[in-house]
């Protein structure tokens, strides 16, 4: 059975299909770079981020400071949940 964050993970993935965005999903656990967000996008040549949260629950520090990076450096990043999960395809199509 998928987690709860799981579940908002297939429904950005299904927005980002739809919408021909380029995306995957970093390796971490040692592998790769901690407090990476979970989906990294390129659409119509724009880097976004996504952070994947499950119920209230918030982003780690490392995780804020990698999103509050990707933000200075002319990107964008935003902390999705199952109450905004429905706003992913409106906030990426309007950073454009």
């Amino acid at each position: 059975m998928a987690t709860p964050e799981k579940k908002v993970k297939d429904k950005v993935k299904r927005v980002l299909d739809k919408l021909g965005c380029y995306y995957f999903f970093p390796a971490t656990g040692g592998f790769g770079r901690s407090g990476v967000p979970d989906i990294i996008i390129c659409f119509k040549g724009h880097f976004v981020a996504i952070e994947c949260k499950a119920g209230d629950n918030k982003p780690t520090a490392l995780q804020e400071l990698n999103m509050k990076k990707i933000k200075e450096s002319g990107g964008d990043a935003i902390v999705i949940n199952e109450v905004n999960v429905g706003d992913v395809e409106q906030w990426i199509t309007g950073i454009i």
